[in-house]
Parts: C-alpha cells; structure tokens; sequence
C-alpha cells in the first residue's frame, strides 16, 4: 500500500497495546465499523505508564459518542470534573504573577466579547485589565471548587474536562469494549514479519500467528511495531521543547474541597501538575534532565509537597518529545506514544489519539490518500506543540533553565509570526486561521496565555492593570453565574 492508495474498510484489526490508548482505539473502531473484527493484543511484560490524568473537553465527546454517561465512568475511575487549568508563577510582571487558561463555552458569549474588546485596547497600550480569570465562567466554577452541574438545566452546555485515575480509565475501556465485541488476548509479540513497510504477521510467544487487514501500534514509547519493526522516522521536537522526565507521585487527600482545575506551577526547571481526584491528588514533576538530575527533581518536588508525600512513593518516567514522520505507512498506523508525544502541559495526550483514530475513520470513508492523513495529524501534533512551547518562549522567571527556554530562536516559524504578529499589534485571530488549519487552539486561548503572561506590545508602556466598569461587569456576571453550581465535593458526596 503506497501513499496515494484509497483505502478501505478493514475486516479485520489488530490493536497492539492495551491501556487508555490501546482499548480507547478499539472501541472507537468497533463503535464505527461494527461488522469489522477488532483484537487487542496485550502484553503482560509491557507496564502501562499510568501518570496522565488530565483531558480537554474532547473526552466528553469520547463518552457521548459511545453512549456512555458521566455517572457510569467517572466513578470506576475516581474521576472529576475539569474546567480549565490554573498557571501560578510563570510570570514575574506585576498582575500577571498567575493566570487561569478555562475552558470555553456559550455562557461566555458576552463576557468573551468583553475580553476581547479589552484585549484589543491593551495591546494599543490603554490601561486596561486583560487577565482572563476575570472573563470566563469556567474561571470562577474553579475558583469556589465549582462543579459543571447545576440544581436546574440551564439553556446552554459548559465545555468541561475531567481528571481521573488513568489505569481505572484503562480498566474500564477494556469492560466496555469486550462488552461491544473486541477481542482480547493477553500475550506477548515475539516477533514481527514485514515486507515494504507492510505487516505480514505477528507471531506471539505462544505459538499463534496473527493476520489482519489493519494492524495498530499503542505500545507507549518502545513502539513495537512502528519503531522496531518498521523502523520509522521520528520528528523531534527537543531543540523546541528541553523538558524529557517527569517524576510522579501520588498523595492522599487531606482538602474537604474538591478543586476542579488542574494546577500547573512553574518549578526551577520545568513545572510541576496538582491533579485533584476523589480519593487522592496526583502531583508530578515534568523537567529537564540537561539541567537536572531526577534525585535533585524528586528532592525539589517533595519539599514543595510537604509532609503530605512523606512515605509516598515517586515514579520516575523519561519522555520522547516528539511525532513520527509518518502515523499511517502502508497497513500500520500508530497512535498514542507510539506515535507521539508533546510534554503534558496542557493535557492533550488523550486527545490526540482520538483525533487520530477518528480521522482515520474519516480518512476510510472520504478515501483521502495516507500523506493527506499524515499531514492532517502531523499539522494537529506540530500547532499543539507550538502552543506548549509559547508558555516557555514568553516566560520571565530567573535561572538558567528559563532564560535559555526564553532565548531559545529553535521555536518554528509559525510561533514566531504569531509572537510577531501580537506583538506588532497585527489581526491574530486572522493570523492563527493562516498558520494552523487544524489547530487546537483559537484566538481565545491564544489570548489568554498571551494576556494572562504579560506579553506586552509595541505600543503597551506598562502592563499594569485598571480598573474599569467593563472587566467588573463581567467578573460579576461569571461570580453570579458560578453561584448556580453544585460544588463538587457536595456532588460526588451524593
């Protein structure tokens, strides 16, 4: 199969590799191609990483697309809401010391309306406050540990994500997808038979020879299939992105309130996440290694944990920053780390392989070419990963590590016509709609981040705030509409 082979609806696929990436890939395949045989092949030798445990609101579709409602899933998987994520100490510029990045929907049509006018005057250099907690429902929900439920329906839908346990999510997509007809089998490949970029078979370590029509590469980082049998190439995004570890640990919960954002906190040499489950918090610390070791990381992430993680085991993870060349090649596609990955700053890891496995869905019924699919994932790999890149370009801490992520002229094309682009006072919603086709992130978040960090322009003197009747109004109105919301430790206790 070349590049510009239509493709077709498989009878058969092959998924190798079970966790969150592995089983969400199988049952979104079974969901849309029911008559097709869907085999996960799961490995008892492969760990699964276990650590994300963050979505965007694309999770939400997920489970509404599968029929399966929040209250069935999310207890399985010690789950919470999510309504965007909170950025304390990226910036040292007065009022901009933290921001919050929310999560989008109707109920800001207004106030959205409001921040972008006020955006629009500071940029011109007016004294204006532009901070975006102050504009955004979802700012407020998160600030009284608001959930997304309300005691009556209210006319409009928020966008939300959630937080949960990854391993439990994985357990469950498991349930559900041998519930809708997926096979499982847990074995160990022991080889791969291959000829021009094409899988001929699979053989296992218990003797069987597995054939199929699609074959699906979801084992992490060690990329089975499409790194050690196919040999495939990688795009690395390391010259832009310096952070390649993590370390994470889990703590119990001591807080009565149930916080409904993820904390992202800016570290000595990366940042570190707080993500509030219902029966523990997970913690991590996501840096570099060039300019730390992991016992020095683990000793900073502990302290800035406190007593709480006394006892509390850390798991340590190194990560390869980056996409493959080609996600599809002949009859094997890749999706999850296999295929990629961007560090977990803005949580996009699930979103990704749901994208991808949608749009190869979409890319069997439109009978696009493999390089239209290709560029259409790369493109969605390569804008998220310049919208995580942004947080460090335009970062004003002190230290080495932060000076060097804030000098570094690595950063592609594309970030920096937008960073000029603000900065020279030019239309950027026109100019992100240019750059990123299929971009995750609209003028909104783009303004946000630039806004909420104190990214001045060419006209700006100063970037302090003022106070104005226009960013008032719309802060009460987020505060009197976050009022309607149940609190989500008083949800959960129900």
């Amino acid at each position: 199969m070349n590049d510009n082979m239509r493709p077709q609806v498989p009878k058969k696929v092959v998924v190798v590799g079970g966790g969150t990436a592995g089983w969400m890939t199988a049952i979104l395949l079974k969901n849309s191609w029911a008559e097709t045989e869907v085999q996960v092949i799961e490995s008892p030798e492969i760990p699964i990483i276990g650590v994300g445990e963050g979505s965007t609101p694309a999770l939400k579709y997920f489970f509404k697309l599968l029929g399966i409602e929040d209250e069935e899933w999310m207890a399985h998987c010690n789950a919470t809401y999510k309504v965007g994520i909170e950025f304390p100490g990226w910036s040292t510029i007065k009022g901009h010391e933290s921001y919050f990045h929310p999560f989008f929907s109707a109920l800001d049509s207004q106030t959205s309306s409001a921040f972008v006018k006020q955006v629009g005057k500071w940029r011109m250099g007016e004294h204006v406050n532009v901070l975006p907690d102050n504009y955004f429902v979802a700012s407020a929900l998160a600030k009284h540990n608001k959930s997304i439920k309300t005691e009556r329906p209210l006319p409009v839908e928020l966008d939300y994500g959630y937080h949960f346990d990854s391993v439990l999510l994985g357990d469950f997509l498991r349930l559900k997808s041998v519930e809708s007809g997926v096979l499982h089998d847990v074995k160990t490949i022991t080889s791969v038979k291959s000829t021009n970029g094409n899988i001929i078979s699979l053989h296992t370590d218990d003797g069987e020879v597995v054939t199929a029509d699609l074959f699906i590469d979801c084992t992490g980082f060690a990329g089975v299939l499409v790194n050690k049998a196919l040999k495939r190439s990688f795009h690395s995004y390391k010259s832009e992105l310096f952070n390649d570890a993590a370390v994470a640990i889990q703590t119990p919960k001591l807080d009565e309130h149930l916080s409904s954002k993820t904390t992202s906190i800016a570290m000595s040499n990366g940042w570190r996440w707080h993500i509030p489950l219902r029966s523990r918090d997970g913690n991590g610390y996501v840096y570099s290694s060039e300019h730390i070791t992991r016992d020095e990381a683990e000793a900073e992430l502990r302290l800035a944990l406190g007593d709480i993680a006394e006892g509390c085991k850390a798991k340590h993870l190194d990560m390869k920053v980056g996409r493959l060349k080609q996600h599809l090649a002949g009859n094997c596609l890749a999706v999850g780390l296999s295929q990629g990955f961007i560090e977990p700053l803005e949580a996009t890891a699930l979103m990704l392989v749901q994208y991808t496995v949608t749009s190869y869905i979409g890319h069997v019924h439109q009978e696009s070419t493999q390089k239209d699919f290709n560029d259409k994932i790369s493109a969605q790999f390569d804008g998220i990963k310049d919208y995580v890149v942004c947080h460090y370009k335009v970062n004003s801490l002190d230290g080495l590590y932060w000076q060097q992520c804030r000098d570094n002229e690595a950063i592609s094309a594309k970030l920096k016509a937008i960073l000029s682009a603000w900065r020279s006072e030019m239309d950027l919603e026109a100019k992100t709609k240019q750059l990123f086709e299929h971009s995750s992130y609209a003028k909104a978040s783009w303004y946000s981040i630039l806004c909420g960090m104190g990214v001045h322009t060419t006209a700006q003197k100063n970037t302090d705030f003022g106070i104005d009747p226009l960013t008032e109004k719309a802060k009460l109105y987020c505060e009197e509409t976050a009022a309607l919301f149940i609190e989500q430790s008083a949800l959960f206790a129900r």
